[in-house]
């Protein structure tokens, strides 16, 4: 999380810095000009633009979620480019208008007093308002290049208050910042994450189709580099580089970064040059004197200023001395807030602010609602046996949300389904009668109907309306029992002729250690272990034999010592920790009995179809939860064995369901075959003959790059369950 919340949190201490700055600055002219009543109206302009911050990030958010998933990387990608665009000009103008941010924050107080509250409030508005967007936009940008990581937003919140304790012990004159360089330091550093953040949008443009060569990769460094390891992923969340970039991506980050950087290099270089001939400048006197505690000026004025125009201005008048005599001195009076007019009618205290705060809310939702962030939600239709689709009609293209409302008596599913293919854009189980759930689909070209599932019933289906235009709706054909009828007999088969090998292993793993043969018996057990752990996805059919089988000691009240620890992992506790063949002998006797117990119940258990998909995933879940953890290990240290059987078990289940996962995702498998041989090729590494390296005695960068690989498999292995999953719409 933390490599995602770097970039965050340093726009979050930058932006919040100079906000802080700002609202310090109004704030002490105020004090300064014997105003301060005026002081809400300053607040009220402050919460006015951090409203319309929150606003601006919120409509942005709807209206992605609005878009296809190619707009959404359209949208994405150019709100990138306009960010960068942001952050340059605000690292530029920092650099050029600090001198003189001072004095013209003063100017614009003065006249906004002499002309009334509102204009206070719109001079405060107008300061920080720019920063809040600014801010809003940069942070929407990272949030969504670090998709469901909380980073972005917990790096802004810690860099937002870290900014406004800065910005209060700068008023209070009790911190002392040389921010001249602070803002070189950061605006360097914000430059080399803007040029990332370009690289980013320029691949989300290409994604979208509004640039070419999405295929042309310049750079592909995903064989050699583990992407789930540390240092990857730090380099991925500050600088947003990725081991495969495009032509496009790395032109746009390069030029962009010599052309930015070398411009603002010669930008600081050339600031030095020009302070000599500051006015009024005592020669020899550094920037970080005119921040020094207990100047009358106040300590949140700009460190790079300096002349008479800062020494002119007393921090405030002297008790008792005259306004001729502060004229006299050189200075001219400090403005005075325009007395009130006895007559005139005096609104409640609290209408301005409220209405000024509320307003950008209000316009946010207004945008929100006519963007069309759910343009299908007038649309409520029916569910039921006899009022299937009850209420549809044709939907425009692109992401629709339907309100679906169950008007029967029974529970139901219910699907949108093309009729003529069955395949499947949406769905919504178990929906109870007199309920109403969203249901959000995107919808292209292409015919349309509701598939209504009661339960104990029959499928009804509504009638078909046709959509014109658009793209990006993607479907999922339906998978029928039937359909997994003969993969499931193939998988079956495999299972039988492994539990018959494990049987005879196991015997022979007995026979081992009842003849006190132990170091055979070690070579033998690992040899049975790994047979049984290369069958997973027929764990769940096993029932009450796998336990016995394959149990472990955790939960159990005397733990190892525990009569009701069996099996295996019992087995190997004894012949790792150097209990005798006497000791050993009935457990070995008890895991032989329950294999051949197995082999002969599972021709009769039933075996789910529904398991083959979801064990596709979750073979190697469990691997990554247990085995590359050592949770599982009694002593052996052959945890990456048992590892490689499972990974042989996941190799044979997606053969036996190749067939139908090439016609519904044809991608999928040859991204997998290659995540699975990266896998098998570090666990080919870690074995040496007939030894296994233990998991806790690899480096850390090797347990990385394989947690990282098995990590990026399952990632890729998740999509099969749900394209495989028996529905009801058929």
């Amino acid at each position: 999380m933390w490599d995602d919340a770097f970039p965050s949190f340093l726009i979050g201490l930058r932006e919040g810095l100079e906000g802080g700055l700002i609202v310090s600055l109004l704030i002490a002219t105020l004090v300064r000009a014997g105003a301060k009543s005026r002081l809400p109206q300053v607040w009220t302009g402050v919460l006015a633009a951090i409203a319309l911050a929150m606003s601006f990030g919120a409509v942005l958010t709807f209206t992605a979620a609005s878009l296809s998933a190619t707009e959404q990387e359209a949208f994405g990608g150019v709100l990138s480019v306009i960010s960068v665009a942001f952050v340059t000009a605000m690292v530029f103008w920092m650099r050029r208008s600090a001198r003189s941010l001072s004095g013209e924050i003063r100017h614009k107080v003065t006249e906004a007093l002499a002309m009334g509250a509102g204009m206070l409030i719109v001079t405060s508005f107008l300061a920080v308002g720019r920063e809040g967007l600014e801010t809003a936009l940069f942070l929407w940008t990272t949030a969504r290049a670090a998709g469901e990581s909380a980073g972005p937003l917990t790096g802004a919140g810690i860099g937002l208050v870290l900014a406004a304790g800065l910005c209060w012990g700068l008023y209070r004159r009790v911190l002392k910042i040389n921010l001249t360089r602070f803002f070189t330091a950061t605006g360097a550093v914000l430059i080399v994450i803007a040029a990332g953040v370009l690289g980013y949008g320029l691949r989300d443009l290409q994604e979208g189709g509004m640039l070419p060569g999405k295929g042309a990769y310049a750079v592909d460094l995903s064989g050699s580099i583990d992407a789930g390891s540390w240092y990857s992923t730090l380099v991925q969340g500050v600088f947003n580089l990725m081991p495969t970039m495009t032509w496009v991506q790395v032109a746009g980050y390069v030029v962009y970064l010599s052309t930015v950087m070398t411009l603002f290099v010669r930008g600081v270089r050339a600031a030095p040059s020009a302070k000599p001939q500051a006015a009024g400048k005592a020669p020899g006197k550094s920037e970080a004197a005119t921040e020094a505690p207990g100047k009358p000026e106040p300590a949140t004025e700009d460190p790079g200023k300096s002349g008479p125009e800062e020494k002119a201005e007393p921090a405030a008048q002297a008790p008792g001395k005259s306004e001729p005599a502060a004229q006299a001195s050189g200075s001219e009076p400090a403005p005075r807030a325009p007395e009130p007019v006895a007559a005139r009618r005096r609104r409640p205290v609290w209408v301005v602010p409220v209405a000024v705060v509320a307003v950008p809310g209000v316009l946010a939702g207004l945008t929100v609602a006519l963007s069309g962030s759910k343009p299908a939600g007038a649309q409520t239709v029916a569910v039921s046996e006899t009022e299937c689709g009850k209420g549809f009609n044709a939907p425009r293209p692109g992401r629709q949300t339907f309100q679906m409302h169950n008007t029967g008596d029974k529970t139901s599913e219910v699907y949108l389904v093309d009729p003529a293919t069955n395949a499947v854009y949406g769905e919504i189980e178990g929906l109870a009668p007199g309920t109403t759930r969203d249901l959000v689909a995107t919808v292209a070209g292409g015919s349309y109907a509701w598939r209504c599932v009661p339960t104990g019933g029959k499928a009804v289906t509504s009638q078909a309306v046709r959509v014109t235009g658009g793209s990006g709706a993607r479907a999922v054909v339906p998978v029928s029992e039937n359909d997994l009828a003969a993969p499931l007999k193939a998988y079956k088969a495999y299972v039988g002729q492994g539990l018959a090998t494990l049987v005879t292993q196991t015997r022979k793993l007995s026979d081992d250690i009842a003849g006190n043969h132990l170091d055979t018996a070690r070579t033998d057990w690992l040899t049975a272990h790994r047979t049984y752990s290369s069958l997973g996805a027929a764990y769940g059919t096993f029932e009450d034999f796998d336990k016995k089988i394959n149990g472990r000691a955790d939960g159990l009240p005397g733990g190892v010592n525990d009569q009701g620890f069996t099996g295996f992992h019992r087995v190997e506790y004894g012949l790792w920790h150097g209990q005798s063949a006497e000791q050993m002998k009935a457990p070995a006797q008890q895991l032989a009995d329950a294999a051949a117990g197995l082999q002969r119940a599972f021709p009769t258990q039933t075996f789910d179809p529904g398991d083959l998909p979801l064990r596709a995933h979750e073979i190697l879940e469990n691997t990554l939860q247990f085995e590359l953890t050592g949770d599982a290990d009694q002593g052996s240290g052959t945890e990456l064995a048992t590892a490689d059987a499972n990974l042989s078990g996941t190799r044979e289940l997606l053969t036996v369901l190749t067939s139908l996962l090439t016609s519904r995702a044809p991608h999928l498998l040859p991204t997998v075959d290659a995540d699975i041989a990266r896998v098998q090729k570090l666990l080919d590494a870690a074995h040496q003959g007939d030894s296994w390296t233990p998991v806790d005695r690899l480096d850390a960068a090797t347990r990385a790059r394989l947690n990282g690989a098995v990590g990026q498999l399952l990632e890729d292995l998740a999509p099969i369950p749900d394209l495989l999953e028996i529905r009801k719409s058929a």
